[in-house]
């Protein structure tokens, strides 16, 4: 019962870091309609900022995950200006293969950048080490991923749900035509959506460095996990999302930790189940 526990405690803040860096995604999706490939891109950027802040400046981890943030929604901002917007009206397959372009860009970038290995990071020491919580034995650093999840999912709640911009994200999801009939800079609303989106991605990047580690093969190494949890979670839903990346989080630590032969195929074959049962999503809306 213990380590059934233990698994489940690791699966959730695993699904948590997943959630965190594919909501963004999931969101831009559903939003824009813009298959981004170069999602895990962004993630890599914000690990990135993080790790270079800490190794080599000294500044705090807690200090320089704001920063990772910061960076990777300047860049997404600045890319959708710039590059994105020129192909939302353009085919799919357009898209795909552009943003693995992007993909393969940054990667090369990383590489001569840093390096082809992992990046080493140390956290600080009150994230480091266990609790015990009823006779079991939980990380601190993965209550501590958990925490901040449910922090962001209520503040993103409360965005889309609350506020003036929220409305002029669901308006622009709804009908994009009548949103800018009723005056909505439609553009800006995804210029902002897109740079959120990406600054999460890089959040999520540099508070996953110690789980997911961190070389130039980041975004080709994680763009299924991504994918998986928008598909399953139904695009441009937080619940969904957020539901999905737990579920599959859980099925891939306990298929791993149980199952070790069969190794990732169990993340997979929840994924079919998932999307027989919910063809459009876990909360998706059918076309």
């Amino acid at each position: 019962m213990t380590s059934l526990l233990g698994v489940l405690f690791d699966g959730l803040a695993y699904g948590s870091l997943l959630f965190l860096i594919s909501v963004g995604l999931s969101v831009t999706m559903g939003l824009m309609n813009f298959v981004n490939l170069a999602h895990g891109a962004f993630a890599m950027l914000g690990g990135y900022v993080a790790v270079v802040l800490m190794n080599r400046s000294g500044v705090p981890f807690l200090l320089a995950l704001p920063v990772a943030f910061a960076g990777a929604a300047a860049v997404g901002w600045v890319l959708e200006r710039t590059l994105y917007r020129r192909l939302y009206q353009a085919s799919h397959l357009d898209q795909v293969l552009f943003s693995i372009g992007l993909t393969f860009m940054a990667m090369a970038g990383a590489n001569y950048l840093f390096g082809p290995g992992q990046q080493p990071v140390e956290l600080p020491g009150a994230l480091r080490g266990q609790v015990h919580v009823g006779g079991l034995e939980l990380g601190v650093y993965r209550l501590f991923l958990i925490g901040v999840v449910v922090a962001i999912t209520a503040v993103l709640g409360w965005l889309v749900a609350r506020t003036r911009f929220g409305a002029q994200v669901r308006a622009a999801v709804d009908n994009q035509q009548a949103a800018r009939g009723l005056g909505i800079n439609v553009g800006r609303v995804f210029s902002l959506t897109f740079a959120l989106g990406s600054g999460l991605a890089g959040l999520g990047g540099g508070l996953g460095v110690d789980v997911l580690g961190l070389d130039p093969a980041f975004p080709l190494k994680y763009m299924v996990y991504f994918l998986l949890v928008v598909a399953v979670g139904g695009a441009g839903s937080i619940r969904g999302s957020l539901l999905a990346a737990l579920v599959l989080g859980v099925a891939d630590v306990a298929g791993k930790y149980y199952v070790p032969a069969v190794g990732a195929f169990v993340i997979y074959a929840m994924m079919v189940l998932l999307l027989v049962l919910f063809p459009a999503g876990l909360y998706g809306r059918r076309a």
